[in-house]
């Protein structure tokens, strides 16, 4: 392992993001040999990082949520009108990409043992007040619940994440395709 702390978690942020693209294209397919060369790394080096694939995915859902919930933080979804805080919302979790995925896949998993940072309460909460919020002012449809609202829309965005994969340029308009489709369908 480098002695350098630096490099330490410079190689370990490495493997992780190369860990959630590759758990979010292939899930269980995923092996810890195919994240290892696509991280440019000995099986044994990602091994000495992360000594399990349960350590690996622990550490990515610890990462990838601290993002997503950094993200949606950012957002300041309680002071801003509805449509303008989906939109940095949108914008947001579009941005974390394989991320995103990669943690609603982990989520039943390693997110939901003790001592994970991201929770539902820090991610889904905040989302799904806003959606409440927006169902109440009459942005939203009130005969589709709320939890339903927020379903659709996790769908609409991991598809968007999906179709901009390595695309960074795709960001805004993969957001703005995710706001017109949501916020149309789902308007009064």
């Amino acid at each position: 392992m480098p002695r350098n702390p630096v490099r330490r978690d410079h190689v370990a942020t490495a493997i992780l993001e190369v860990a959630s693209r590759i758990l979010a294209e292939r899930r269980d397919a995923a092996s810890l040999a195919e994240i290892a060369e696509a991280a440019g790394v000995a099986r044994s080096t990602l091994y000495r990082y992360f000594p399990s694939r349960e350590a690996l995915l622990a550490a990515l859902a610890e990462t990838a949520g601290q993002e997503i919930t950094d993200r949606v933080a950012e957002a300041q979804l309680d002071g801003l009108p509805v449509p303008e805080a989906l939109a940095r919302v949108t914008r947001g979790l579009i941005a974390t990409g394989a991320k995103y995925i990669a943690l609603a896949y982990l989520w039943p998993k390693p997110a939901d043992t003790p001592g994970q940072p991201a929770t539902d309460e820090q991610i889904s909460g905040p989302l799904l007040g806003l959606f409440r919020r927006g169902a109440a002012d009459g942005t939203f449809r009130g005969d589709i619940p709320a939890e339903a609202l927020l379903a659709m829309y996790g769908d609409l965005v991991e598809g968007a994440i999906r179709r901009a994969a390595g695309d960074r340029a795709a960001l805004e308009p993969a957001s703005a395709a995710v706001l017109a489709v949501f916020l149309d369908g789902a308007r009064r």
